[in-house]
C-alpha cells in the first residue's frame, strides 16, 4: 500500500486543540460549512420571487442555482493543489472572505446576468471550504475523538438543508430576497476572524507544485458549454438554434480534448484513471445520476407549489424542511453500521425509499393538501440517510491513501455537476410536458363543449368579460397542465431509481471497512 498522501496533512500533525480553543474552532469551522451548504438550498424557494423581480421566467431563474453548482464543481478538484500552494488555513480563511464578498454582490444584483455572474464567483470560491473545514476539524481533535469531530461536522451539513428552505421562505416573504445572501456577511466575517485567530499558527506545509493549466481550461470550457446549452436550450428551441449547435460542438470537442490531455499529463487536474476501477466508476456514476434526480426534484417541487398551488415562499419552505428530520436521526446510525452491513443493501434501501417518495408525489393533484405533500418529504429523509454514506463508501473503497484525495475530489466534481445538470433537465422537461398537456386539454375545449360553455357562462355571470373569462379558464388549464407535468417528472424519476438499484450491485462489497473514515457530507 502506498504511503499516506502529503496533500492532506503535513508530516507532523499539530497537537489537538483543547478547552475553549477547541470549542471556538469547532464553532468557526461549522459556521463556515453551514453557510456554504445553506446557500445550496436557501435560494430554491426564492426562485419565483427572484425571477419576478428580475423580469425573467422561473425556469431562467434556475440559472441562479445551476451556475453556483457548476462553478463549485469545477473548483473542487483544485482544492488539493491550492492547499499545498497557499496552506490550508490561509486558503480556507480567504475562501470564506471571498464567499462573503460574492454573497454581498449577489444581494446587489439588479439583473439576472449580474446575479448569475456573482453566483459563479460564489461557487468558485466555495469549492475549498467544505473539504478544508473537515481537514482542519480532524486536525483539531485527537485520533480517538475523530468520530466525534466527523459527527459534529456531518450534523452541520444535514441541518443546513433543513434550515435553508425555511429561512429562505421567511426572508423572501417578510423582508426581500437579497437578504438570503446578505445574511452570509456577518456569519462569514465572524467565522473567518475566529478561524484565523485560532488556526493561523497551525498552517500546513506549503509547496510549489505545477498545475495542469491546460486541463483546467478544457474543464471549464466543456462543462460551461454543456451547462449553458442545457440552461438555454428550451428558450432557444434547442438544435434549431445556431447558438445551441455551437455550444454542443464546443462541449463535445472540449470533452474529447480534456480526456485525451488528462490521460497523458503528468500532473492532471482530474485523475481520470480512477474510472478504471470497478467500484469507482459504477459507484460515482450511480451516486451522480441519483443526486441529479434528487436535486432536480428538490428544485421542481417549490416551483410547482408557488406558481400553481398558491403557496407562499414560507409555506413552500415548510413543505421541504421536514426532509432533515429522519436524515439527522438516522445518519449517525448508518455511519456506525456501514462497516458491519453490506453498503450495497443500504444504498438499495435508499433507492427503494426514493422510488416510494417519488411515486407518492406522482399522484399529486391540484387538490392535494399540505399534509399529503409533507408525508413523502418526511420519508425522503430516511432515503438521504442511507444514500450518501454507503455510496461514498462503495465509491472510495480499495483506493490507496495517496489517491484518496483525488478520488474524493473527482467523485464530488461529478456529483455536483450532475446536480446542476439535473436541475436544468428537470425544469426544461417540466415546461415541455406542461405544453403538451396544455395542448391536449385545449383540444377538448370548444364552443360546443357543454362543460366549457357552462364554465364560461358562470364566469360571465360573475361579472367577467369574455376575455377575462377565457383568461381564467386558461389559468386553470395551466394549473392542471403543470401539475400533470410535475407528476410525469416524479414518475420518470422513480422509474430511473428502480433501474439504478441494479447499478449498485455492479460494485463489489468492500472487504474491510472497520476504522475507515468516510465523508458523509454529501448533502451539500
Amino acid at each position: 500500500m502506498s504511503a499516506p498522501s502529503k496533500n492532506f496533512a503535513p508530516p507532523e500533525l499539530p497537537e489537538p486543540l483543547k478547552g475553549g480553543q477547541l470549542v471556538l474552532g469547532t464553532v468557526a469551522l461549522s459556521l463556515a460549512t453551514f453557510m456554504n451548504v445553506l446557500d445550496s438550498s436557501i435560494a430554491n424557494v426564492s426562485l419565483p420571487a427572484i425571477s419576478g423581480d428580475l423580469g425573467v421566467s422561473p425556469v431562467q431563474g434556475t440559472w441562479v442555482i445551476t451556475s453556483f453548482g457548476v462553478a463549485n464543481a469545477i473548483s473542487v478538484p483544485l482544492t488539493g493543489w491550492l492547499t499545498q500552494r497557499f496552506g490550508a488555513v490561509r486558503l480556507f480563511t480567504t475562501s470564506v472572505l471571498l464567499f462573503v464578498l460574492a454573497s454581498w454582490l449577489c444581494g446587489f444584483a439588479h439583473s439576472l446576468e449580474m446575479l448569475v455572474a456573482c453566483r459563479v464567483l460564489q461557487g468558485l470560491v466555495a469549492g475549498p471550504m467544505i473539504p478544508l473545514s473537515q481537514t482542519l476539524l480532524l486536525a483539531s481533535y485527537s485520533r480517538a475523538k475523530a468520530g466525534t469531530a466527523l459527527a459534529l461536522w456531518g450534523m452541520t451539513t444535514l441541518v443546513a438543508p433543513v434550515v435553508g428552505p425555511l429561512l429562505g421562505g421567511w426572508i423572501t416573504d417578510n423582508v426581500s430576497w437579497p437578504w438570503i445572501f446578505y445574511i452570509n456577511v456577518p456569519v462569514g466575517l465572524f467565522a473567518a476572524a475566529l478561524t484565523w485567530s485560532i488556526y493561523r499558527e497551525r498552517e500546513t506545509v506549503i509547496r510549489k507544485l505545477p498545475i495542469d493549466g491546460v486541463g483546467l481550461a478544457l474543464l471549464v470550457i466543456w462543462v460551461g458549454a454543456l451547462q449553458i446549452m442545457l440552461d438555454k436550450g428550451k428558450e432557444l428551441d434547442w438544435f434549431a438554434s445556431g447558438e445551441i449547435q455551437i455550444l454542443a460542438l464546443t462541449a463535445a470537442v472540449g470533452f474529447a480534448f480534456f480526456v485525451a490531455w488528462e490521460l497523458t499529463d503528468e500532473h492532471p487536474v482530474v485523475d481520470l484513471r480512477l474510472f478504471a476501477r470497478r467500484n469507482f466508476v459504477f459507484g460515482a456514476a450511480t451516486l451522480s445520476v441519483a443526486y441529479g434526480l434528487f436535486f432536480g426534484n428538490v428544485v421542481l417541487l417549490p416551483l410547482w407549489l408557488q406558481q400553481y398551488m398558491g403557496y407562499t415562499a414560507t409555506d413552500a419552505g415548510m413543505a421541504l424542511a421536514p426532509v432533515g428530520v429522519l436524515a439527522i436521526l438516522l445518519s449517525p446510525v448508518v455511519g456506525k453500521n456501514v462497516a458491519r452491513f453490506d453498503p450495497r443493501l443500504m444504498a438499495s434501501f435508499a433507492f427503494v425509499m426514493f422510488t416510494v417518495v417519488l411515486g407518492m408525489r406522482a399522484n399529486f393533484t391540484t387538490q392535494t393538501d399540505f399534509a399529503t405533500i409533507m408525508i413523502p418529504t418526511i420519508l425522503q429523509g430516511a432515503a438521504l440517510a442511507f444514500f450518501f454514506i454507503p455510496l461514498t463508501t462503495l465509491t472510495l473503497s480499495g483506493i490507496t491513501p495517496d489517491r484518496l484525495p483525488a478520488a474524493a475530489g473527482l467523485s464530488n466534481f461529478v456529483r455536483i455537476t450532475a446536480g446542476a445538470m439535473g436541475t436544468s433537465i428537470a425544469t426544461t422537461l417540466w415546461e415541455s410536458r406542461a405544453t403538451l398537456h396544455h395542448q391536449h386539454m385545449v383540444e377538448g375545449l370548444s364552443l360546443g363543449n357543454p362543460i366549457a360553455g357552462e364554465t364560461l357562462a358562470g364566469l360571465r355571470a360573475a361579472g367577467l368579460s369574455n376575455e377575462q373569462a377565457w383568461a381564467q379558464i386558461n389559468r386553470l388549464i395551466d394549473q392542471q397542465a403543470f401539475t400533470r407535468a410535475a407528476d410525469d417528472i416524479f414518475l420518470a424519476s422513480a422509474l430511473i431509481f428502480v433501474l439504478l438499484i441494479g447499478a449498485i450491485w455492479l460494485t463489489q462489497r468492500p472487504p474491510k471497512l472497520a476504522g475507515t473514515t468516510i465523508d458523509a457530507g454529501g448533502a451539500h
